[in-house]
Parts: C-alpha cells; structure tokens; sequence
C-alpha cells in the first residue's frame, strides 16, 4: 500500500522541480516539495503500519484533485499542469479511498 505513496512522492517532487527549472516558479518548487514531503512521509507510516499513513495519503490526493480542478475549471483543462494534477490527485484519492474504505 506504500507505493503509490512513493511514486506520488517522487512525481510531485519531480513536478514542482520541473516547474522552477522551466519558470522560475518558487510555488511550484515549495509544492512539490511539500507534497512529495507528505506522500514520502504517508509512504513511511503504511511501510511501518503506523496509525495515520492511510489518512494522511489520502488527504493529500484530495487536497491535490480540489487543486488540480480548481485550476483546471476556468481555463478548461487546456493546460498541463492543472490536467496533471487533476489526473494525480484523482487516481490516489481513489486508490487510498478504496483502501479506507476497506479498512475501516
């Protein structure tokens, strides 16, 4: 139940990287790095079976789709990033819904 909690990590960190590297976009970088921090850490705790890793995966992936449509939604999905982040946040809320749900 860790890996996506690891790919997720290692793609937002690799996003928000990306973004300042292209742009010059020190939100992107903090983003990235925050939510790769998250997912890295969410991965820690479910490797471990520690209390939360669920929950805090799982909050992370909502907090990542809201984003990716809040941004996504006014410019129609034109554009990568709000699509990535959308596609993302939706599969892994998904997945660690099913899983929570399963759980609990």
């Amino acid at each position: 139940m860790e890996h996506p909690a690891y790919t997720l990590a290692a793609l937002t960190t690799l996003g928000g990287t990306m973004g300042f590297l292209r742009k010059g976009s020190k939100p992107s970088l903090v983003a990235g790095l925050v939510f790769g921090g998250v997912y890295g850490y969410a991965g820690y705790l479910l490797s471990k079976n520690a209390d939360n890793g669920l929950e805090l995966a799982l909050g992370a992936s909502s907090l990542m789709l809201v984003t990716g449509l809040a941004r996504g939604i006014p410019s129609r999905f034109s554009k990568p990033v709000p699509l990535v982040l959308t596609v993302l946040g939706g599969l892994g809320s998904a997945y660690y819904g099913k899983k929570y749900k399963e759980f609990y």
